[in-house]
């Protein structure tokens, strides 16, 4: 059962302190209290709540300011628990109204919490955070697929070449295809006076708390798992034979022979898979016949998880070891996270990453998670969707759109170019000389030097804010974490830029005295 809370905020000399004083104005808990939209996070919160049946539930603005406060202080669901009963600002920016020495809840409530604001909804409360507005239509950001949404191109409205014919010789005739349409030229010109801003794209990776998968500790956990199963049904079914149809002591050494030698030849690494794949096909067929002997026997939530993804790995595994590939589609790298997907990065010194891949933009100094995905989509693909929704945000289009090589295909060529967007990198063609040359180097070096801004934007958010470690285990859950660790971000940054105007005011007043 939910019961609204009251939107107002309290005023700071309201809160009641028991060991005496009040509470400053110009903390940071206090300014971020006033940033955030707690009544649209009200609505967010009551989508999966129910108003008539049920204990009394926590309200909105404790339960997504907690899961806030983790990721902005970098603190784990226990630490953050503590810190807030020790913090009066913490409790001011959950709406309490006096101080109290007990905890609030358990840190077990936190992962509800999380489960509470879908990646989508922060998304939300992340560009109210940035643009102060309430987007009136909603956002998907989570895209498993890796397929993106189709738009339009816009049809040129006249064919012409990257480069003006300044450069070349004199004489001889024309021909109509490589010369310009004057009022083409005008209409461009006039469009791209109405476009205004510059976008900055970039796509990295938040790695998830996994140990570096090899595929013989894989088949090791799935083969440990299936005995603890066989364990907890052996008692309920008549004892006739064995327990398990293999030696558990000689399969463990055969794991330990390989996991604990130095040089990992491929013929004893394809040996002991072999082995292994053996001891998980006959644990298998042992359990579904205790299975059938004890169907009442009731299994650990983790292990029954861990039990219906094992089928996956072994069929994976044994695809693999026929085959003589280390690759195939969707591969399953962890029992306990099986959406967790490799990611192919190719830089150093870590040329595959274990997580989500997050394609982000960067406009004004702020951050936007535009499409978050376990599969390792690319982003390249998404450069439409990312430049109509920066025309959904402000209203008209950006004047440049700065990319990395990646982003640079003849298709975003061609739909940037029909809408006046002026798209980091060299032209096609052939390279031009002079003082055009000379020109292009210098705009692109100007780009590439505004471009690092989202750069550092991901290294503070890696750095800082915990991004290149989520810990959460559910796949909902960690996408939420991380589009909180953005959110985070962005409302220091807005902090900041408040904190600059004040000073900027002040130091105008101090002149003009």
């Amino acid at each position: 059962m939910y019961y609204s809370a009251d939107y107002d905020q309290l005023p700071l000399e309201d809160f009641f302190l028991p060991f005496g004083g009040s509470l400053d104005p110009k903390n940071r808990w206090v300014k971020l209290s006033r940033i955030m939209p707690w009544e649209k996070i009200e609505e967010i919160y009551l989508r999966t709540m129910s108003v008539e049946t049920g204990r009394r539930a926590y309200s909105s603005r404790i339960a997504f300011g907690s899961i806030y406060i983790k990721e902005a202080e970098k603190l784990t669901d226990e630490s953050c628990v503590t810190a807030i009963q020790e913090n009066p600002y913490m409790q001011y920016f959950l709406g309490l109204h006096e101080f109290t020495q007990e905890p609030l809840f358990d840190a077990s409530m936190m992962v509800h919490f999380r489960k509470r604001f879908p990646v989508e909804d922060v998304a939300l409360i992340n560009e109210y955070v940035c643009t102060g507005k309430w987007p009136e239509d909603g956002r998907n950001v989570d895209r498993n697929d890796g397929v993106p949404e189709e738009i339009e191109t816009p049809e040129p409205e006249e064919e012409e070449d990257d480069h003006d014919d300044s450069d070349k010789p004199s004489g001889g005739k024309k021909s109509l295809k490589g010369r310009k349409n004057p009022n083409t030229s005008k209409k461009k010109d006039k469009r791209r006076k109405k476009n205004h801003g510059k976008l900055i794209m970039d796509a990295t990776v938040a790695p998830a708390d996994v140990k570096f998968p090899t595929d013989i500790d894989l088949l090791n956990q799935c083969r440990e798992h299936l005995e603890t199963a066989i364990n907890l049904h052996w008692p309920e079914v008549p004892h006739t034979g064995h327990k398990l149809p293999y030696s558990a002591k000689k399969a463990r050494k055969a794991y330990l022979k390989i996991a604990k030698s130095k040089r990992w030849t491929k013929r004893l690494l394809q040996k002991g898979i072999r082995e292994q794949l053996e001891y998980v096909e006959l644990a298998q067929a042992r359990l579904s016949q205790m299975m059938e002997l004890a169907p009442n026997v009731k299994l650990p939530s983790w292990l029954a998880q861990r039990l219906s993804v094992i089928p996956l790995v072994y069929a994976q595994q044994k695809q693999m070891l026929e085959t003589n590939t280390h690759a195939c589609p969707n591969r399953i790298v962890s029992l306990a996270q099986p959406h967790v997907r490799p990611i192919q990065r190719g830089k150093r010194p870590n040329p595959t990453e274990f997580g989500q891949k997050l394609h982000l933009s960067r406009v004004d100094g702020y951050t936007y998670l535009e499409q978050t995905s376990w599969s390792n989509y690319n982003e390249s693909c998404d450069l439409k969707a990312t430049v109509e929704d920066y025309r959904r945000k402000f209203g008209f289009y950006p004047e440049a759109v700065l990319a990395d090589k990646i982003y640079q295909t003849r298709e975003n060529r061609r739909y940037c170019k029909a809408l006046g967007i002026r798209l980091s990198g060299p032209p096609l063609g052939r390279k031009r000389t002079g003082e055009a040359g000379a020109k292009d180097s210098r705009q692109m070096r100007k780009d590439a030097c505004e471009r690092n801004g989202i750069e550092s934007s991901n290294g503070v958010a890696k750095r800082k804010y915990g991004l290149d470690l989520i810990m959460s285990k559910l796949d909902e859950t960690a996408k939420t974490e991380a589009a909180l660790i953005i959110l985070a971000m962005n409302a220091a940054h807005r902090r900041r830029r408040w904190l600059l105007r004040f000073f900027r005011i002040w130091a105008l007043r101090v002149v003009f005295q």
